[in-house]
C-alpha cells in the first residue's frame, strides 16, 4: 500500500482538517481539554451529528485525544495531542489575520448570499 503524494503541504492539511468545523474544534481544543457540551457552545452553529462525527474523525487521526472518566453519568473531555497541537500553533496566524480582517470578510459574505459580484 502506497501513502498519498500532495503536490504541496496545504493539501496534507486539508486532509486532516477538512471540514467546515475541524479547524474551529482545534482552535478551540488549543486552550485546554472540553467537555462535548462545552465545544458545541464555542463551535455555533454545528449540529450534534456533525459535532460528533468531527470529534470521531479527529480522534481516529490523532489530532485529538477523547478521555473517558467511565462515570455515570458520562464524563468525555477531548484535548489535542502533541501531533494536533502543532496544528493549532498553525491555526493561531489564520485566526489573527481573520480577526484583522473580519469587516472585509463580512463584506464578502454579504455579497455572496446576495449573489453580488466582488470588485
Amino acid at each position: 500500500m502506497s501513502g498519498r503524494i500532495f503536490q504541496c503541504g496545504l493539501e496534507a492539511v486539508l486532509a486532516v482538517l477538512g471540514g467546515k468545523w475541524k479547524p474551529l474544534i482545534v482552535y478551540h481544543l488549543a486552550s485546554g481539554s472540553k467537555r462535548t457540551g462545552q465545544l458545541r457552545r464555542l463551535v455555533t452553529n454545528v449540529s450534534e451529528k456533525m459535532l460528533i462525527q468531527h470529534l470521531k474523525e479527529l480522534a481516529d487521526d490523532g489530532v485529538i485525544r477523547r478521555i473517558d472518566f467511565k462515570t455515570v453519568p458520562p464524563h468525555v473531555e477531548y484535548e489535542l495531542t502533541d501531533f494536533g497541537q502543532s496544528l493549532a500553533d498553525v491555526l493561531a496566524p489564520l485566526c489573527e489575520w481573520g480577526t484583522l480582517h473580519t469587516a472585509e470578510v463580512a463584506k464578502i459574505v454579504q455579497r455572496r448570499e446576495h449573489g453580488a459580484k466582488i470588485v
